[in-house]
């Protein structure tokens, strides 16, 4: 058996694409996961499968959600190690006396090559920052997430893939459960 974490993207933001958690717990069990855990309302849920591949876990997950609640919800599948690689990988975290409340990582669909990072023109967002690194987007933000362009709809627009960002402590919370469910 393998546990997936599934991030959905853009649900229960500003009263669009309403889920609640414990409907969306019954529906993955209804299909087959077992062990299913939410975390918070932003839709971040770990199921466990015997089925190992991420991407058919991701699509089955898409198909049940259009199925039950309609609308096109986007999935992202992390395993442990890619959440690991969020401390490990993080330049932003080397910084003396950096301000967690001001990290933020997207997490994109596919995996990102060096030209991306021209692509997305970060410079345009000073004193904003992103470092690209796999299928992860680094960001800094200087004020907060709220008041910046440098957001998920920017990110899959200039990349052309499905992008959901997350805050420090939610990531941190995730790797937490993951461990304890290991």
């Amino acid at each position: 058996m393998t546990t997936h974490l599934a991030l959905l993207r853009g649900i229960n933001v500003s009263g669009h694409n309403m889920i609640k958690m414990d409907a969306l717990k019954i529906t993955l069990e209804n299909i087959g996961f077992t062990k299913v855990q939410t975390y918070i309302q932003s839709g971040n849920v770990f199921v466990t499968t015997e089925e190992q591949n991420a991407a058919k876990v991701g699509f089955i997950i898409k198909q049940e959600l259009f199925k039950v609640f309609g609308g096109d919800v986007p999935v992202i599948i992390l395993s442990a190690a890619n959440l690991e690689a969020c401390f490990t990988n993080n330049p932003f975290l080397k910084e003396k006396e950096v301000d967690t409340k001001k990290l933020y990582v997207a997490f994109v669909s596919k995996e990102l090559r060096s030209e991306n990072s021209n692509d997305l023109k970060v410079s345009q967002f000073k004193p904003d920052e992103a470092h690209l690194d796999g299928n992860k987007i680094f960001i800094k933000y200087a004020v907060g997430a709220v008041k910046t362009r440098l957001d998920e709809k920017y990110i899959e627009k200039k990349l052309n893939l499905t992008a959901t960002i997350r805050n420090w402590n939610t990531v941190t919370q995730l790797l937490k459960m993951y461990e304890e469910m290991g």
